[in-house]
């Protein structure tokens, strides 16, 4: 039976090949074929190496997926299992099946897989999750300091999510923590999974544990947040625990936590917003999300406000420095009118 890595490399020979089939609305360009992302949309902020040493690892520059040629059939066709993505890579190499097709597999009556856009394999994944409450992943936040997680209906846990190693190709799972990226009508557009370790020590040890599917762009994981109705005032930042960690002190103001400082800048405001604050990231990147986001906000009229930590993030803050700091350096920075509505 073939490896994963075998099947990568059979791909990779074929790397035109597997784009004209999985990214047919994509269109070569010189040495590379380029798409908008994997649900094959129109664009090109995805690209795929067709020839050279790289000939079949692909990048997204707008959600930064990044993979080889085994893993974009897998996206494409929205499978979980690996068996069902070396099944659907045998076909499409026309090599002989090893058993009987799972009733599971995403193929249609005529044998062809199903083109799933991203959000519906977000939705799918996150449908196969449990609440968050008791789970791998509530105690994971808790050792953070975030001791109200459960009540976000945005997170969620999956006790064996699927995760392949990119650079060795084997296929694994682990326990995750699940947060659903909706837009401003809720709707869920993506998810962004982080891998535990099992036996609760933190992360799971693999070269990136926090990965994101489906539709980033202008949504976002959202905490507290009304849908459908003004949101006067907001916080928004990069990461998950970095905007848990403000939600834990400020539970009445509504947050978003971008992903990415990429996604960040690009976040679109709900109706009605009059102030945001952003959730500063030490970082390069952090500060283009910062100056981003501060840019557009101001040319909508929405003035833009930076939170800046005490230490290297506001979950250190909260671990290290305690929410009683944390809630005094927050109440120092917001406008008067907000921390006497958003701080107790």
């Amino acid at each position: 039976m073939l490896s994963a890595a075998d099947l990568a490399g059979r791909l990779a020979e074929n790397a035109e090949g597997v784009c004209r089939h999985y990214l047919s609305a994509g269109r070569r360009a010189g040495n590379y074929w380029l798409v908008g992302d994997v649900g094959n949309n129109k664009g090109q902020s995805l690209y795929v190496h067709l020839v050279g040493p790289r000939a079949g690892r692909w990048t997204d520059a707008a959600t930064g997926q990044f993979g080889d040629l085994l893993d974009l059939v897998r996206e494409t066709c929205g499978l979980v299992d690996f068996r069902h993505v070396a099944e659907e890579v045998r076909h499409f190499l026309s090599l002989p099946r090893p058993g009987p097709v799972s009733s599971n597999c995403a193929y249609g009556d005529d044998n062809r897989p199903f083109d799933r856009p991203a959000a519906e394999r977000a939705r799918r994944l996150f449908r196969m999750t449990v609440p968050l409450a008791l789970t791998l992943a509530d105690a994971y936040l808790r050792e953070r300091g975030i001791l109200r997680a459960s009540t976000h209906t945005a997170l969620r846990f999956h006790p064996s999510c699927y995760y392949r190693d990119l650079v060795t190709g084997r296929a694994t799972s682990y326990p995750a923590l699940i947060a659903a990226v909706t837009d401003a009508a809720g709707a869920i557009t993506g998810v962004h999974r982080t891998w535990l370790d099992a036996d609760g020590d933190g992360k799971a040890r693999v070269d990136d544990p926090r990965r994101a599917l489906g539709g980033l762009l202008g949504n976002a994981v959202r905490f507290g947040f009304p849908i459908n109705d003004p949101v006067p005032v907001l916080a928004a930042g990069e990461g998950l625990e970095t905007m848990l960690s403000l939600s834990h002190v400020m539970p009445a103001m509504p947050m978003v936590a971008a992903l990415t400082a990429n996604h960040l800048a690009a976040f679109n405001f709900p109706p009605g917003c009059r102030r945001i604050y952003i959730a500063a990231d030490a970082d390069a990147a952090g500060r283009h999300g910062i100056e981003g986001l501060s840019r557009r906000a101001q040319g909508c009229g929405i003035l833009p406000l930076v939170l800046s930590p005490e230490l290297g993030d506001f979950n250190e803050d909260l671990r290290w420095l305690g929410p009683d700091r944390l809630t005094a350096s927050l109440r120092a920075q917001l406008t008067p009118e907000d921390a006497t509505a958003f701080l107790p």
